[in-house]
């Protein structure tokens, strides 16, 4: 163990936010071991803003939650205490143990290997050997404000290094999530993932398909909304991972050259997210749907033109369909997307319908702007047909009522088209 001294560290306890603080001084002063640990840890010794403060102490959950009356516990496969502060939640871990013989209520793991429970408890450095990855098994103790280092977490932070604690092949398995995790630290951070750790993703990507729809949802959003989604991607189609969460993105819509409609999309539409993150501008995750799926769903519309006879509006709704039933299969993209996807995807198909009151009806619509901004992203990419369109619509949301009316009006004259 390495133990970094307060002297020999950049962290101040006027930087850990003060709800931690509380919960770490309640724990200790009723004679609990505890550490502030993961993330944190490592964001500040980084001097970036931690995004949360974790905790982790040898109360059991249930000891937890009696000493803190906004305490909530959760969880199934890991038991976890949330500590309520309005909108901030301190998130407090009991030490993780190892697993010798647990009793079938505490540990629970799939013939693949997936933790499906764990709760087998222990000390300090067995939770560190239990962790994924070695620079977020650093621990700050408010005793001495000291960091304690187990398993090697201060020299790969040096080194830039993202490294699984254990054997990868077993940890992946145990939770193939963590190879996303590996993904999405290496960009936040811009650290090179570690050789032997790197080496088993491509190999266990499947394992993906393992992880429940829900969940994948939820590490969806840290991926591509966390201000590094473009990255994030690319190191994805590095590692073929992409294939296990958007099935629907077939080898129709990709070539090896990343340059395919599907793939420039894919980079437009995640590189202006990464630029709204930035900006501290709002994100509405059904947008990035829209963009990803719009050429797979452009795809097999077609296709069931040709195979179905179907007109090619009612091709479109089909594969609509379709695409989402099967996308939602892998990914748990909430209704209220869904709906919001349908709409921006609906209204591709009628903003070239601009005549008679048509127009001036589109622009009322709720979604009209989302609508409007995803056919500019389109135009990049497509071309000159698009580009008029979308030069039309721009010119006629910033002018007078009169003015769209002779903009309208001209759509019927074929010398003056837009």
């Amino acid at each position: 163990m390495n133990i970094i001294t307060h002297k020999k560290h950049n962290i101040s306890f006027k930087k850990i936010s003060k709800n931690a603080l509380k919960v770490l001084c309640r724990l200790q002063k009723a004679g609990f071991e505890v550490y502030f640990v993961g993330g944190g840890v490592r964001d500040l010794l980084l001097e970036r803003i931690p995004k949360d403060f974790d905790v982790t102490t040898n109360a059991t959950p249930e000891q937890i939650k009696r000493l803190f009356k906004n305490c909530r516990l959760i969880g199934r496969r890991f038991r976890l205490a949330h500590v309520v502060f309005g909108r901030d939640v301190v998130e407090v871990a009991t030490f993780r143990g190892y697993h010798r013989k647990p009793a079938k209520s505490v540990f629970a793991q799939s013939k693949k290997g997936i933790l499906l429970r764990d709760n087998v408890y222990g000390t300090v450095n067995q939770d560190a050997e239990r962790r994924d990855f070695t620079i977020n098994a650093m621990y700050y103790s408010i005793n001495d404000y000291s960091i304690y280092d187990y398993v090697g977490g201060i020299g790969d932070l040096e080194d830039k290094l993202i490294r699984l604690i254990g054997d990868p092949k077993t940890r992946y398995r145990e939770d193939p999530v963590r190879i996303l995790r590996a993904i999405r630290f290496a960009a936040k951070l811009n650290f090179n993932i570690e050789k032997d750790t790197a080496e088993p993703i491509e190999e266990l990507g499947h394992l993906l398909q393992d992880v429940s729809a829900s969940r994948l949802y939820e590490e969806l959003l840290k991926l591509f909304q966390s201000g590094y989604g473009l990255k994030t991607c690319r190191l994805m189609r590095k590692y073929n991972l992409f294939q296990h969460l958007f099935p629907t993105i077939s080898e129709d819509c990709a070539n090896k050259d990343y340059s395919s409609f599907s793939e420039r999309m894919l980079d437009s539409v995640l590189g202006s997210t990464d630029l709204r993150v930035k900006k501290g501008q709002k994100i509405n995750p059904a947008f990035i749907f829209v963009a990803m799926l719009w050429y797979p769903l452009n795809v097999l519309s077609a296709r069931l033109v040709r195979e179905r006879s179907l007109n090619h509006y009612d091709a479109f709704m089909q594969a609509s369909n379709i695409i989402l039933n099967k996308q939602i299969k892998t990914i748990a993209i909430p209704r209220r997307h869904i709906a919001t996807i349908r709409e921006i995807w609906q209204l591709q198909f009628h903003l070239p319908i601009r005549s008679g009151r048509r127009a001036f009806r589109l622009m009322k619509l709720n979604k009209f702007r989302a609508g409007f901004d995803f056919l500019e992203m389109r135009a990049e990419i497509e071309g000159k047909e698009i580009e008029r369109l979308s030069k039309w619509w721009t010119i006629f949301q910033n002018v007078g009522f009169s003015m769209r009316q002779t903009m309208v009006e001209k759509l019927d004259d074929p010398d003056s088209r837009a």
